[in-house]
């Protein structure tokens, strides 16, 4: 005999409207969600919902979790924009402005500029990523 689940589902809409939604749903990792909280609905464990959805048990709590205290907006994926850049956007507003002095500048030598101007050290690749926005943003 399996244990009690030990955190209920919260039943913010009703299972028909669920389903409506999991079928209107644009966003595939929505939608796995989606199936994971109608299988809670339906009475299945987290472990069960979890399985059914190919997920581990504790991405099933973590969104059951969400789910409960915030309804579909807790299913929405949150990405951060990963740390935040060392340089301000004051100093990427005068790096730029620096930039225009010359048309051939070499990323190396970016990345020396921005290391003596800003003491901020970078990869090659970030200060090309950062030429690229400064570059995009005209």
């Amino acid at each position: 005999m399996s244990k009690p689940e030990q955190i209920s589902i919260t039943r913010h809409i009703s299972y028909d409207k669920l389903v409506q939604m999991i079928k209107a749903e644009k966003n595939s990792r929505v939608v796995q969600r989606l199936i994971f909280i109608k299988a809670r609905y339906e009475g299945k464990s987290v472990k069960e919902a979890s399985n059914i959805v190919g997920v581990t048990r504790s991405n099933g709590n973590l969104w059951q979790q969400r789910w409960n205290a915030q309804g579909y907006e807790g299913l929405i994926p949150q990405f951060r924009g990963g740390s935040p850049s060392k340089l301000s956007d004051l100093q990427k507003v005068k790096l730029k402005e620096m930039l225009k002095e010359r048309e051939d500048w070499l990323t190396r030598e970016v990345q020396d500029l921005i290391l003596q101007e800003f003491s901020v050290e970078y990869s090659l690749k970030q200060v090309w990523v950062i030429l690229q926005s400064l570059k995009n943003n005209r």
